[in-house]
């Protein structure tokens, strides 16, 4: 069997507010008197002071910690007990993951919670964003500060956005250049894209740094059928065109597939609707994608493949000041280039599979603010970040002979080679007062990892597995994992559970970066480290005579965040400072009721906690949930609806004059979806999507809220 196509600071006390603008960094006037490490605010401003965005991100989040007692599990427990709720996944016994182990395993034996998006999925509930695709996934929760094309930040299991490693085609594309070392999830779409696969909990054992939440692995196409083409071309409200194709197939030995999108709106004013300041500016969104994927199999067992990828976007925003003002002319220009090479090899008869690539990526956001007399904060900025990306791996996978009671066993081990530049210069004004930031470093780092893999007496699947990354910056750091399934046939049952430990690699911005406001990073930082482990049961019920009536699961989690990386007292540099608990239960339920009908249920609570002051983590909703249903009225019609519920969180608050109030609990939300499609043939279909079809003015951004109620409507067609 081939190899698999694998491809906000921490939580707590951070130093920068999470899922933050990187490149915004705007002067504001902000409220004092909160302590170095998160303390409670005071009611009333102690006092105010001008600062650039670039010391404020560091403030903010060391203030975003509020002060809410810590609640207790068992309430969490016992409603997962008396009420089944559903995430949404294929658990499809027949679907492989290769993620969570990096071994090509069935989603029921992988000691993990594992979500599987697959271009079906996307069609099916009218996705074309990565953003659309992971807002329901469970212990997943997407924040966008505007539209498409602008930051979005994935809180898994309530850890930060630096803290999810994602993978494209199994190499990690982080941003070496973003502040966090974190990835922008708000610049892809999915023309390109075959499936998604979301593992959550600590996985540095297998991908290293950022791996502390989970991994989430971009899988994009290839060919594997016949040679054919897949054509999509849509309009709607408001004034918005997409049109992609992809060419695909297999010809002899080769294998080919490319895949061309463009996606232009003029978009919304996400500035939200209660503010005075409000103006219906419309934010526009471009997006231009092409990518290509080659394959060559010269004998059987061996495939050569190539992997280009390229994508731009362009996107206007409104942004949060001293007071909010309403600015037509703040855009981000992002460029992402991509490129893999390698070769998978199966030899001895199928005993071994080796694999070997090298990555290189490349990535430059431009965000410009042109000067505008009537914005009392007096903003303008020019400021460009590069970053750069070489990745060199070697995975082997040995399959090892059944032995007495020991099947499907075998060892995994590689090395990779990672070296990070970052290009960072900002130049920016506010008040007449300039503000510049600037960084130029690089670092790298060489890895080994082990791992083992085997199912004794058809029951219990064990795996383990250990890694050593030794980084330029800081020498090395040492994860394990350990993970077990037990099945349970008699009663339709599988119990799931592991326990593992991650790092966070300081960023090159928090070793390096220097600003104009005495800002210095501190060369000597330490890594960030956690320990987890989840547990919970998997269960198949059958009734009213269908074997597989719901497929029920919950898991609870539980994680401690260890020396935080902080911004110190005088905002001048990083210290390893804090530490956060997150726990929390993830619940599942697919009900198929009716062979017309599938309910797609998901239900998440986390209790994300700073270990110091037992206040609240900022953007982490206690509640969220999703339904979504597939609807089957006749064989060529499909109905989904959707349902999505987010709970109230704490934030950073703004009243409805503009002006910051502190930190405070933001108001929940729920958005409705409607996707409805009708195929004329297996070969052409018509389609309409409906997002946010009651026009919720949900602000998943205190100040900033969501897209209004819109309408998409378009063809799909397969041309052979």
């Amino acid at each position: 069997m081939p190899l698999p196509e694998t491809g906000e600071k921490a939580v707590g006390a951070t130093n920068r507010e999470p899922g933050d603008r990187p490149a915004s960094r705007h002067l504001r006037v902000v409220r004092a008197g909160c302590t170095e490490h998160g303390g409670e605010r005071d009611p009333e401003p102690l006092s105010l002071c001008c600062i650039p965005r670039g010391v404020l991100m560091r403030l903010r989040a060391v203030c975003a910690e509020g002060f809410m007692p810590k609640k207790n599990l068992l309430g969490a427990c016992l409603a997962v007990s008396l009420f089944p709720f559903a995430a949404w996944a294929d658990n499809s016994s027949q679907m492989i993951t290769v993620t969570a182990t990096r071994i090509p395993t069935e989603v029921q034996n992988v000691p993990a919670d594992v979500t599987v998006l697959t271009k079906q999925d996307f069609i099916k509930r009218g996705d074309t964003t990565l953003v659309q695709a992971l807002a329901t996934v469970p212990g997943v929760y997407v924040v966008q500060q505007g539209g498409p094309g602008n930051v979005a930040s994935v809180f898994m299991r309530g850890t930060n956005s630096e803290d999810v490693l994602v993978l494209l085609d199994g190499v990690p594309v982080n941003d070496p250049s973003d502040p966090n070392g974190a990835f922008n999830f708000g610049d892809y779409t999915l023309s390109d894209v075959a499936r998604i696969e979301v593992v959550r909990g600590p996985m540095s054992s297998l991908y290293g740094a950022s791996a502390i939440g989970g991994v989430i692995n971009i899988i994009t196409v290839r060919g594997e059928e016949k040679p054919h083409a897949d054509i999509r071309l849509a309009g709607g409200y408001p004034a918005q065109v997409q049109g992609s194709a992809t060419i695909s197939g297999k010809t002899g030995k080769f294998d080919y597939a490319l895949s061309g999108a463009i996606d232009e709106e003029s978009g919304f004013d996400y500035t939200a609707k209660r503010l005075s300041v409000y103006a219906n500016h419309q934010d526009p969104f471009r997006s231009k994608l092409g990518s290509l994927t080659l394959g060559y199999t010269p004998v059987a067992g061996t495939r050569i493949s190539l992997v280009l990828r390229a994508q731009k976007t362009a996107s206007a925003f409104p942004d949060l000041g001293d007071p909010i003002y309403d600015d037509p002319n703040e855009w981000d220009y992002n460029t992402n280039l991509f490129g893999k090479l390698g070769v998978t090899s199966t030899l001895f008869n199928g005993a071994l599979t080796t694999q070997l690539f090298i990555a290189r990526m490349q990535s430059k956001l431009h965000y410009k603010n042109l000067y505008n007399g009537n914005d009392p904060n007096g903003a303008q900025a020019n400021d460009i970040y590069h970053g750069y990306r070489t990745d060199v791996q070697l995975n082997n996978i040995l399959h090892l002979p059944d032995a007495g009671i020991s099947s499907a066993s075998s060892l995994l081990f590689g090395v990779e080679y990672k070296n990070d530049t970052a290009d960072e210069n900002v130049d920016e004004a506010y008040f007449g007062y300039p503000f510049t930031e600037t960084l130029h470093a690089s670092q790298h780092a060489i890895a080994g990892h082990v791992g083992a893999q085997t199912t004794l007496s058809n029951r219990l699947t064990l795996t383990a597995a250990l890694r050593d990354d030794a980084v330029s910056s800081f020498g090395n750091a040492f994860t394990g994992r350990i993970g077990g399934v037990l099945a349970i046939p008699e009663a339709h049952m599988n119990i799931k559970s592991s326990f593992g430990t991650g790092f966070l690699a300081p960023s090159l911005f928090d070793l390096y970066g220097v600003s104009s406001y005495g800002y210095v990073g501190n060369p000597n930082l330490r890594p960030e480290y956690s320990t987890g482990y989840d547990v919970g049961p998997e269960v198949v019920i059958p009734a009213f005579g269908v074997g597989d009536f719901a497929d029920l699961s919950a898991t609870y989690f539980h994680s401690s965040i260890r020396d935080l990386i902080t911004t110190n007292a005088n905002f001048t540099s990083e210290e390893n400072i804090g530490r956060a608990n997150i726990s929390g239960v993830e619940s599942e339920l697919v009900l198929r009721p009716a062979p017309w009908l599938t309910a797609d249920i998901n239900y998440t609570y986390t209790n994300a906690i700073d270990a110091q002051t037992q206040g609240k983590l900022l953007r982490r909703p206690e509640n969220t949930g999703s339904v979504t249903l597939t609807i089957n009225p006749t064989q060529r019609l499909t109905i989904t609806p959707q349902i999505r519920y987010v709970g109230r969180f704490l934030d950073y608050l703004y009243n409805d004059q503009g002006y910051p109030t502190g930190v405070g609990s933001a108001r929940p939300g729920t958005i409705v979806n409607l996707n409805v499609s009708y195929g004329f043939s297996d070969k052409f279909s018509l389609f309409a999507t409906g997002d946010n079809i009651f026009n919720s003015n949900f602000e998943p951004v205190n100040g900033l809220q969501i897209a209004g109620a819109s309408l998409l409507m378009g063809v799909r067609a397969r041309i052979e």
